[in-house]
């Protein structure tokens, strides 16, 4: 049994077993997301028409007084009428799909860190910085791995992978099972962490920092700007622990040599290595620029640094409205 989900004046039908975001995305109607998990709250909207079950919602995140209030997490509540909601689809976005992909490669890249390549038999619409979510096979778990890529890179995935012990994605699966060959069943694209249209790309300067594998969305997103704008200024920095966490450095040394304005700054906050700054990378960037009038942010990686970023950005002026942010969620860290 299905329920009509109106966004914006558009319906969209959606299982009694299907969320409100699921429903949409895969109709190609933008709703804001980013965790998909009820733990960030992005996704929260006002139900004006119809009654939803709110399922797993947490309370922290949406409250009683909330729930009594008309609002909603899109990616937990399930239609039980049809239903009328307010706060999205403003816009088209890439429809949702399901995928099933099959391993290319399988690369040890770093210390507990390696690289998937997963190539699709037909290409996935995205923008620079969203990511998939994959099914551990065996069981109910769904895990999500941002995209490294660059929107026109969109038959061969590639995805950041970082070993958690005891894991139930990384070492049960993708660092001690997974091989060349394999097909995985995922879901994508998902999250709003991601570079805007070119239209509304201003080619102004930007910061990208990323903490471990919270580096892989910030690779296609400042390699897509940069051939938008060749000449644009771009600084991204990596914060890791030590010289063996930190990987790719040739890549993004061929891309400082094509584009003059982009720089790469590795940070090692626990083990310094000679040629390598040492703190935090969100130091570092207070150091490096005086001021960020007319800049934009982008910050992925765990909860402390991102919030540790958003203060540095406004300490040197960054509008708000240009800080972008990605924090790592609870399920990620499950591995």
């Amino acid at each position: 049994m299905g329920f009509a989900v109106t966004v914006g004046g558009r319906p969209v039908e959606c299982d009694a077993d299907q969320s409100l975001l699921d429903a949409c995305l895969r109709a190609g109607l933008w709703m804001p997301n980013s965790c998909n998990q009820g733990t960030c709250g992005t996704c929260k909207l006002q139900v004006v028409g119809g009654e939803v079950d709110h399922r797993d919602s947490p309370f922290d995140t949406l409250t009683a007084e909330e729930r009594a209030a008309g609002m909603a997490l899109a990616c937990q509540a399930r239609p039980v009428s049809d239903v009328e909601v307010g706060g999205a689809g403003d816009r088209v976005t890439h429809p949702l799909r399901d995928l099933t992909a099959t391993v290319l490669e399988v690369a040890d890249i770093a210390r507990d860190t390696r690289r998937v390549l997963l190539g699709l038999p037909e290409p996935l619409a995205f923008s620079a910085g969203q990511y998939v979510e994959l099914v551990v096979p065996g069981s109910e778990a769904r895990r999500q791995y941002s995209l490294a890529n660059t929107a026109d890179e969109d038959k061969v995935l590639e995805l950041h992978v970082r070993r958690v012990p005891g894991g139930v994605a990384t070492d049960g699966w993708l660092f001690d099972g997974l091989t060349v060959g394999d097909e995985v069943e995922a879901t994508g694209p998902l999250g709003d962490f991601h570079l805007p249209p070119e239209s509304d790309d201003d080619g102004g300067p930007m910061v990208l920092v990323g903490g471990g594998t919270g580096l892989a969305p910030l690779a296609g997103i400042a390699r897509t700007a940069l051939a938008r704008h060749p000449s644009r200024e771009v600084l991204l920095y990596h914060g890791v622990r030590g010289a063996a966490d930190l990987y790719d450095l040739d890549r993004f040394a061929e891309l400082a040599e094509e584009y003059t304005g982009f720089r790469f700054v590795p940070v090692l906050s626990d083990e310094p290595a000679a040629g390598h700054r040492s703190g935090f990378p969100t130091d570092a960037f207070v150091e490096d620029v005086p001021s960020a009038r007319g800049w934009s942010g982008w910050l992925c990686g765990p909860p402390a640094m991102v919030e540790a970023g958003v203060k540095a950005f406004k300490r040197r002026r960054m509008a708000p409205r240009h800080i972008h942010r990605e924090k790592f969620t609870p399920a990620d860290a499950l591995g």
